[in-house]
């Protein structure tokens, strides 16, 4: 039967905005988990109490974008428009329907320039102190990966820069272990070179720029010319702080990249943003001191194949924990020898290869690889030579990295049944934090332009996803608290009844 809805548009009508939002939407799971007066402690000291006109609620300001990242609204202007004709989001608010709104551009300026980097870090703090205290956090293993972002400037908008190399962290302390090495081997330290104060400043310049491009990695811009001192990038004329990102079959980009730590749980324990040319393992230091800083339990760092270099197995292994990093294909030509057949003798610091052949130590060069080399009237008569080099004067090179001990360690344990089986788990954790950020939380592309915009936007969202998982895991375990009461009780008195 054919029926026709005739409404009353203007109609007036009185009703309750709270019998409005249904009682397991997300927004009311939220309300219940956090206290949200907590902001006002954060930004207490961010405003004057004596004077001026009276400001917009700063819960209101963080709740508005928290709503953003909650659903993945991709503007501010966009969602102070689904706020408006949405009774949810007005109740979680505490705006009636009637009220009117910040202005979206309100809302922008206060995280502008009001609420700073350090005012970010206390409210992600707080939501993680916040998991913590309700027993959600386990920050023994800690999965560690990086994601891209796609940055808001055009790829034909660029220029061609030449900028200093920056300085490896570690390049100092590598630098005094060649020596030594050298030393204890016979040769001559190679020389320091003291850099000038121009010189150090270009360096910590271009570090807090992120035109760091000494990785010679797949994810460095293809067209980038290096010289003895300097390095030329494809830097844009829009946003000059971003990274051009190049992998794989993707399209070339400007990009950041969030290098990200998570628990077993997927909680986000925290986050290091560079430009999208910086390689995986140049950022995981300073990830790994904040980790430290915050979680002296952890016990285990789990990470893929890019970050499986000698320094960071060293800088892992020596700070007490334990790196669980996948199998990495060697590399070379696939019709010579893999570099595991050629075996090292501690015992005489030699090599032997395939053909029980020994190759010498020759010397240490400045990237920290000691070299071994055969002797050529031998490779030249020998049967597998076609199978071990294609040198014209018939010598084979082996080298070995004067870390190569710790990179053996990290071996061991990934031929350890319980690690083997801890890494299988980055696909429950870290890898789910970004899928869900990227599909359902807008994290694909960042609107904002410049290092410290995008940080603030990225640990916003991160501690957003904190907060949603935060509040669903609360729920449950109060849905099925009455059931684990009575199947207690019942298991206390029959207990009794048995006595």
């Amino acid at each position: 039967m054919l029926s026709e809805n005739r409404a009353e548009r203007n109609q007036m009508e009185f009703f309750c905005i709270d019998e409005f939002v249904p009682k397991d939407h997300l927004l009311r799971k939220i309300e219940d988990a956090v206290d949200f007066s907590k902001i006002y402690e954060i930004v207490n000291d961010l405003y004057c109490h004596t004077n001026g006109r009276p400001s917009v609620d700063p819960v209101v300001l963080f709740k508005i974008v928290f709503i953003q990242h909650f659903y993945g609204i991709p503007s501010l202007r966009r969602t102070c428009e689904e706020i408006k004709m949405n009774v949810a989001y007005r109740w979680f608010l505490g705006y009636l329907m009637n009220e009117q709104l910040p202005h979206f551009s309100t809302v922008s300026q206060n995280f502008k320039h009001r609420f700073m980097e350090e005012t970010i870090d206390k409210v992600f703090e707080w939501i993680l102190s916040e998991v913590e205290k309700h027993g959600y956090l386990s920050p023994e293993a800690v999965f560690v990966d990086g994601t891209h972002i796609k940055a808001n400037a055009n790829l034909h908008k660029a220029v061609k820069k030449a900028i200093p190399k920056a300085a490896k962290e570690y390049e100092k302390q590598l630098m005094e272990e060649i020596n030594a090495d050298r030393e204890a081997h016979g040769k001559k330290p190679f020389p320091v070179k003291e850099k000038s104060t121009e010189e150090q400043n270009n360096d910590d310049q271009n570090n807090n720029d992120g035109n760091n491009s000494e990785n010679t990695n797949e994810n460095t811009d293809n067209e980038s010319v290096q010289s003895a001192d300097t390095i030329i990038v494809t830097q844009s004329t829009t946003d000059p702080e971003c990274g051009i990102f190049h992998k794989g079959e993707h399209k070339k980009c400007f990009a950041y990249e969030a290098h990200t730590a998570c628990d077993k749980y997927g909680y986000v324990l925290d986050a290091v943003i560079t430009p999208g040319n910086i390689h995986d393992s140049v950022a995981f230091p300073a990830l790994f001191k904040k980790l430290l800083v915050r979680f002296p339990s952890i016990k285990q760092i789990v990470a893929d194949a890019g970050y499986k270099i000698p320094y960071l197995a060293k800088l892992i292994i020596v700070s007490g924990r334990i790196p669980v990093f996948p199998y990495k294909r060697p590399m070379g030509k696939d019709e010579f020898f893999r570099p595991y057949e050629y075996v090292y003798d501690e015992y005489y610091d030699c090599i032997l290869c395939p053909e029980n052949h020994i190759l010498n130590y020759s010397t240490t060069n400045r990237d920290g690889y000691r070299e071994y080399k055969s002797k050529s009237y031998i490779c030249e008569n020998c049967p597998s030579r076609e199978m071990c080099t294609h040198s014209k004067n018939c010598q084979k090179v082996v080298t070995r990295h004067i870390w190569e001990d710790y990179m053996e360690q990290v071996e061991d344990y990934r031929h350890t049944p319980e690690y083997k089986e801890l890494y299988t788990h980055r696909k429950e954790t870290i890898e789910r934090v970004f899928a869900d950020a990227k599909e359902k939380h807008g994290m694909r592309y960042t609107p904002y332009r410049g290092l410290a915009q995008v940080t603030k936007w990225v640990r916003l969202k991160f501690a957003a996803l904190n907060l949603k998982k935060l509040a669903i895991h609360l729920r449950k375990e109060r849905r099925f608290a009455p059931f684990f009461a009575v199947y207690i009780r019942f298991l206390f008195r029959s207990f009794e009844f048995a006595r």
